[in-house]
């Protein structure tokens, strides 16, 4: 069963590919929500030795660095390096 962990936001690595398909739009909206209900969805992270890699949730993670917060709640995953 995964559990939600909370990492600092500085500490995730965000791959080039990955933020090549960010839309402000979208981390705007988020932003918004997250102001008035909190993050409800945890992003995605894998280990890759020591740091942690982000495999789903750019936006979230955006949209937490937009509103200042350091730290984002977390899942950590199996996944293969994309």
């Amino acid at each position: 069963m995964l559990k939600n962990h909370v990492f600092p936001i500085k500490d995730i690595y965000v791959p080039a590919k990955r933020r090549t398909t960010l839309r402000p739009d979208s981390v705007k909206a988020i932003a918004e929500s997250m102001l008035e209900v909190g993050q409800l969805t945890p992003i995605q992270v894998r280990r890759d030795g020591e740091r942690l890699v982000l495999v789903e949730g750019l936006h979230r993670l955006e949209a937490c660095k937009a509103l200042g917060e350091e730290t984002i709640v977390s899942l950590v995953v199996q996944a293969r390096p994309h």
